[in-house]
């Protein structure tokens, strides 16, 4: 056989295996490329939906009143549900299509987590009446109800329910020996504060009674305040009288203590019914015994360890670890109470999205996708579990090759209901506003009182006529080394705590965790209302 017929040969067989290998390899990074734009659309949209959420909540007065944060949270769905519509819509989907697509919201708050989902109305014809919006069996799309981070513990006699938050404060409910107790509080190694009276130390560092604190309202005056539950309550310049914002507007609150007027002692209250709590704990309350192994679920079994994307156990419920072990510091990153803390919570968001997502098949019914909850990374969890986030799921649209299924987590660092360690900014001698960590504060700057990071974002207030009015609640302005270009931070230390303690600047901690405790004492529990501080703060 000639030459030339064999290279025809050739040809015929190599080049349409040429062309679907080419036809296949542009088809896949047609895929690829679809599934990172999508990846990028999804997190424009969860991004959003955080930033509307954060300036709700910054410019709302009432963002500690737990039907404002539903409100806030709804209006951050329908943001995220508007800005994936006008994100698709260039591709071909609309608003109707896409919210078939999305089996799942979740919002992780400061002690439990919303999900948005579908369910079914369950309301009754009995109840309904002629007028009623929904009707009985309905499937619906909302907000769940809110699913806090407990865990059961059963031992002996023992039967409790723990919830537990982002940092260090518990609530407990149940059995001691039969003995029924209801307690809340923030949980220390009681040998880590000391009280003498006022006189109050937190690892050896003193806490300081402060000058009564300032900020700037709409009206371009300066106001003394006192924060109690979430709410600032401001001194009124021209009389005796103190009084809240609401929607812009003063609404009258009576007479606080004379002593707000120039003084703060919110911290120094703080470590001391910390103290109190803590003693209780440990001291008294048989509780500090409790083992990992004595969680149980619902039904008493004991509860399943948690497994990593590679079903590798990264924290063991069958432990026979103490819990609230307190040979070290509680409240540290890598302390058995915040592993088993973290583990409690992501056991909860891991459990109740899963059903979440499972259930959402039953409203689907026909459809060709099959919803399932991912396998996130530990980073992805650590990210989570740290942090008020918000996480959102689209899954199911066929984009040629396969199948999309993405998620997105967008942490929310700037809010109102967690004063996280990182949440302190510390206003120095040069009139601006530093991050704790900032290597000038050790040196050239001295630290002088420290405020949340929300209390240096813009507000707005609805004026007359429907405008719009801008203001600042403090002047001071962000030091660039440290809040802008974040170059000029100690990056050696894991976490705050481990910084303060190497630290040699005793005043930096001081000024730190006297405004720490003052801004946690000031947030909004569900536990506590405004009846609980009648007696300490009402004339």
């Amino acid at each position: 056989m000639k030459i030339q017929y064999l290279a025809v040969i050739f040809v015929i067989i190599i080049l349409p295996m040429s062309l679907i290998l080419s036809a296949y390899t542009q088809n896949h990074i047609s895929t690829l490329n679809l599934q990172e734009l999508y990846d990028s659309k999804l997190d424009t949209a969860t991004y959003d939906a955080v930033k509307a959420f954060q300036l709700n909540t910054i410019n709302n007065s009432t963002s500690d009143i737990q039907n404002s944060k539903i409100r806030d949270i709804e209006a951050a769905v329908n943001t995220f549900f508007n800005s994936i519509a006008s994100n698709f819509n260039m591709v071909g989907y609309n608003s109707d299509i896409l919210n078939k697509y999305v089996p799942a919201l979740v919002f992780t708050m400061y002690d439990g987590i919303y999900i948005y989902t579908s369910y079914t109305n369950t309301l009754t014809d009995v109840n309904q009446g002629n007028n009623s919006t929904y009707k009985d069996g309905e499937n619906l799309a909302g907000l769940k109800p809110y699913i806090f981070y407990s865990c059961r513990y059963k031992t002996g006699a023992t039967d409790v329910v723990i919830t537990y938050s982002l940092d260090n404060y518990i609530q407990i409910d149940g059995k001691v020996n039969n003995q029924y107790i209801h307690k809340d509080g923030y949980l220390y190694n009681p040998n880590d504060i000391q009280v003498n009276g006022t006189n109050v130390t937190y690892r050896g560092v003193p806490i300081r009674q402060e000058n009564a604190l300032k900020e700037m309202l709409p009206d371009g005056n300066e106001y003394t305040y006192l924060k109690l539950n979430g709410v600032k309550y401001y001194k009124d310049i021209n009389s005796d009288q103190w009084f809240s914002l609401l929607n812009g507007q003063k609404k009258p609150q009576g007479k606080f203590l004379s002593k707000y007027e120039t003084t703060n002692d919110l911290a120094i209250k703080f470590f001391t019914e910390a103290k109190e709590f803590s003693d209780w704990f440990y001291n008294h309350s048989g509780l500090s015994d409790l083992r990992a192994s004595d969680a149980v679920d619902e039904k008493g079994q004991p509860l399943k360890n948690l497994v990593d994307e590679r079903s590798s156990v990264v924290y063991e419920f069958a432990s026979n670890q103490r819990i609230f072990d307190n040979s070290g510091h509680i409240e540290d990153p890598a302390s058995v109470f915040n592993n088993h803390r973290l583990a409690v919570i992501r056991y909860t968001i891991e459990k109740n999205l899963s059903i979440a997502i499972a259930n959402y098949n039953n409203f689907t019914k026909g459809a060709s996708a099959n919803f399932q909850m991912p396998n996130l990374t530990e980073e992805e969890w650590a990210q989570i579990m740290n942090n008020m986030s918000m996480i959102s799921f689209l899954e199911g649209l066929n984009i040629g090759g396969k199948v999309y299924n993405g998620y997105s987590i967008v942490n929310n660092n700037k809010n109102q209901e967690v004063v996280s360690e990182n949440s302190i900014y510390i206003v120095g001698s040069d009139n601006n506003y530093h991050m704790v960590t900032d290597k000038d504060l050790v040196s050239t700057v001295t630290p002088k009182v420290g405020y949340m990071n929300t209390d240096f974002e813009r507000k707005s207030v609805i004026g007359s006529e429907d405008t719009t009015k801008y203001y600042y609640p403090r002047r001071e302005l962000g030091c660039y080394g440290s809040i802008v270009a974040h170059t000029n931070l100690d990056v050696e230390s894991d976490s705050v705590y481990e910084y303060l303690g190497k630290s040699t600047n005793s005043s930096v901690a001081s000024v730190y965790y006297t405004a720490l405790a003052r801004e946690r004492y000031s947030s909004y529990k569900a536990s506590r209302t405004y009846d609980t501080y009648t007696e300490d703060f009402k004339e």
